[in-house]
């Protein structure tokens, strides 16, 4: 059973998690902002410098040179602006991940106890039950962190895939950029 003292206990180190994933999600959201505005600011510079630059252009072939050698910076841009928003989600998940599985392991620790006393307080002839439990509750730790590994692994190639196609759009803008001029 667990005494008062337990329950409060329990309930304040939820409330403490609680505060600090929200914390947690605040900062994401704060770098997201921030990144928007820096994001916003320089688009609003390169657009003013870009519109002055076409302003005084003075036959089409340096029009076109001028559009041209906008493409590959934008492609950059764009691909670092992806990168930085995934890497904003990503430390943000991380931490909601590293919560919940501190957590979860917490909670499978207790239940491990509670099935210990429980075995430790059982009546005579009960030893296959509790060894039942006890092979019940190893079962679902090890699905547990058997779905964890497979979550880490798909998120680990999400993230390469996701290196790989920012690359390879880098790399395509660079090359219609090089055969434009």
């Amino acid at each position: 059973m667990l005494t008062p003292e337990q329950v409060v206990a329990s309930q304040k180190a939820n409330m403490e998690t609680l505060y600090g994933l929200t914390t947690k999600a605040f900062e994401g959201v704060e770098k997201l902002v921030e990144l928007n505005l820096q994001a916003t600011k320089a688009a609003l510079a390169e657009s003013q410098a870009h519109a002055s630059a076409m302003l005084s252009v003075k036959d089409a072939q340096e029009l076109i040179a001028l559009q041209a050698g906008l493409f590959q910076p934008l492609a950059e841009k764009a691909a670092a602006y992806s990168r930085h928003l995934y890497d904003i989600a990503s430390g943000t998940g991380t931490e909601f991940s590293k919560a919940f599985e501190g957590k979860v392991a917490e909670g499978q620790a207790q239940f491990a106890a509670l099935v210990d006393n429980a075995a430790k307080n059982a009546p005579a002839g009960s030893e296959t039950a509790v060894a039942m439990m006890k092979s019940a509750v190893a079962a679902a730790n090890n699905a547990f962190e058997s779905v964890q590994k497979a979550v880490k692994q798909a998120s680990d190639v999400a993230e390469a895939n996701f290196n790989a196609v920012a690359t390879s759009a880098t790399n395509v803008a660079k090359t219609a950029t090089a055969k434009k001029r």
